[in-house]
């Protein structure tokens, strides 16, 4: 691309190039300019080349259509941000290296204000021209898209533990794009851009959600808080179809300065621009919100929720809580829709913060506190409606669920003994079954508990510890002298793992009497709630 003909917008300070052609002069207070084909892939609007109406395109709170000639007109508003909305059928450039969507301009005069990570360079004068290119591309109504928890490397080591966990296990996946559900860092910035070569080596675009260690902590105003944000990847927040969906990437934190702490709101400026793209999306269509703190622990919780109420086809994905579960809101959670909405808090790609012991290849197992292991899913939608499977890195896609049950048994022991299953992705609209050998398949039953394994897991890091403390000559340690401990381990253990945590996902059952001396094949059977069956299988010895 030979850029000396024209001036040709990056986003500020990370050299990236967008397609906007900038021609800047003083005192404007409108954006305005073209979206339209680019035929030739060089991002600039180039004589000959069409435009594309009823495209919308947003300031961060109103929502507009492109007229005939592709044309909008739009005020600035305190957010400083311009973006396309991406349609169906057509595609936005992005980076090659990161797979970052590059639709925007982010407007900064005179730059952010002294940050300790720098914030957004100044841009001068807005220009005369923001435009922004198109591509087709084909999108079938059935796809797939890569969703990721907190991947939250704190430094360049875990950001290899991302590289070598994770992204070799997602590459080549038939799917559309990928997101990352907030906490895409731990507090330091500068891992920004090391995290997002990493991810962008999947090969599909890619959509990161701000959370609550992803912003400037010194900022001035809670306004000002992800400068550095949207420096690296955009607009925090914005929107895009594809196919017969639509999808909203959400900015839920909000930054107290004088309290030094963080709460989850959408805001009024955010909800307004949700309802105003909601103008033009059909209501048979899918809507996917994403999020980082779950919706349940918002402020303005239900007025987020009455945007979209009337909608039929809907769902929210959150993580933040490093653990994995289903909901469906209702009345009293604020939602007053004909059917439930399901939110999902997903798990994490980091696990447990990158806690726990070192596998064989040097990464922490990060079991989360609720006994599921690290990993990533893959949703499939169709049309309106959409599936959901999780997979464990670097373990089989039939990895689903831990069965726990006694290694060996008494043979008159055997009746009435309990086996519990850990279904990492189970909800209350699931059904599981189990058998022992070739006897008769019975219902489990869900519960709500501590994951077992996890459990022993827990006990035998804390075991450890109380172990080394005694041959220090302590008998009774404390909790800071066990921490000390760990610490002084960390090169052997890794970071301890955190405490266990009841989760729901849990269901359990009893032998029958189908044993035999010997060893046994206890089955189990889980129906999911999209329709999915899993099967696995635990190995008992009765003596």
């Amino acid at each position: 691309m030979d850029i000396k003909r024209f001036d040709f917008v990056c986003r500020v300070g990370c050299g990236i190039l967008l397609a906007l052609v900038l021609a800047p002069f003083a005192g404007a207070e409108e954006a305005v300019g073209i979206v339209f084909h680019d035929i030739n892939g060089n991002g600039v609007y180039d004589e000959g080349e069409p435009p594309v109406a009823g495209v919308a395109v947003s300031n961060g709170e109103d929502v507009i259509l492109t007229d005939n000639e592709g044309r909008y007109t739009l005020p600035m508003t305190d957010a400083g941000v311009f973006f396309v909305i991406k349609p169906s059928g057509w595609t936005v450039p992005v980076d090659p290296v990161t797979q970052i969507p590059q639709g925007h301009y982010i407007h900064r005069p005179e730059g952010s204000p002294s940050l300790r990570f720098g914030g957004v360079a100044p841009t001068g004068p807005l220009p005369e021209r923001i435009n922004f290119p198109l591509r087709p591309q084909q999108e079938n109504r059935q796809f797939k898209m890569i969703c990721l928890g907190d991947t939250q490397p704190r430094d360049l080591d875990e950001v290899h533990y991302l590289a070598q966990d994770l992204v070799p296990e997602v590459i080549g996946l038939d799917a559309a794009f990928g997101f990352t559900l907030g906490d895409l860092v731990f507090d330091d910035l500068t891992v920004f851009e090391p995290m997002t070569q990493a991810v962008g080596m999947i090969g599909v675009p890619w959509h990161h959600v701000p959370g609550n260690h992803d912003m400037d902590f010194d900022a001035p105003t809670w306004q000002q808080s992800f400068e550095t944000y949207q420096r690296v990847f955009g607009p925090p927040y914005y929107a895009f179809a594809y196919a017969d969906a639509h999808l909203f990437v959400l900015n839920n934190i909000r930054w107290d300065v004088e309290e030094r702490s963080y709460h989850a709101e959408m805001g009024e400026q955010q909800r307004a621009f949700v309802k105003n793209y909601l103008n033009y999306v059909p209501k048979d269509h899918l809507l996917i919100f994403l999020m980082h703190i779950p919706v349940m622990g918002m402020h303005d919780q239900e007025e987020f929720l009455a945007l979209f109420a009337d909608y039929p086809h809907t769902v929210s994905l959150a993580a933040h809580w490093h653990r994995h579960e289903h909901f469906f809101l209702n009345a009293e959670d604020g939602w007053h829709g004909d059917k439930p909405h399901h939110h999902i808090v997903h798990a994490t790609a980091g696990g447990a913060w990158y806690r726990g012991h070192y596998d064989a290849v040097g990464i922490p197992r990060a079991v989360m506190a609720d006994g599921i292991p690290k990993g990533y899913s893959l949703i499939t939608v169709d049309g309106n409606q959409y599936n959901m499977l999780y997979r464990a890195t670097r373990r089989p896609a039939t990895y689903q669920m831990d069965i726990y049950a006694p290694a060996g048994i008494a043979r008159d022991d055997v009746v009435g003994q309990e086996v519990i299953v850990n279904f990492f992705n189970g909800s209350e609209n699931c059904r599981l079954e189990m058998r022992l050998n070739d006897g008769p398949w019975t219902a489990m039953e869900q519960f709500t508990g501590f994951a077992p394994f996890y459990v022993e897991l827990y006990e035998r890091q804390e075991l450890f510890l109380q172990l080394v403390a005694g041959v220090q000559g302590m008998d009774d340690a404390d909790e800071r002298t066990l921490r000390r401990i760990e610490h002084q381990f960390q090169p052997v253990m890794g970071r301890g793992q955190p405490e266990p945590r009841e989760t729901k996902h849990l269901w359990r059952g009893a032998l029958t009497d189908h044993g035999r001396v010997g060893y046994n094949t206890i089955e189990v059977r889980a129906h999911d709630m999209f329709g999915n069956t899993h099967d696995a299988i635990r190995h008992i010895r009765i003596d």
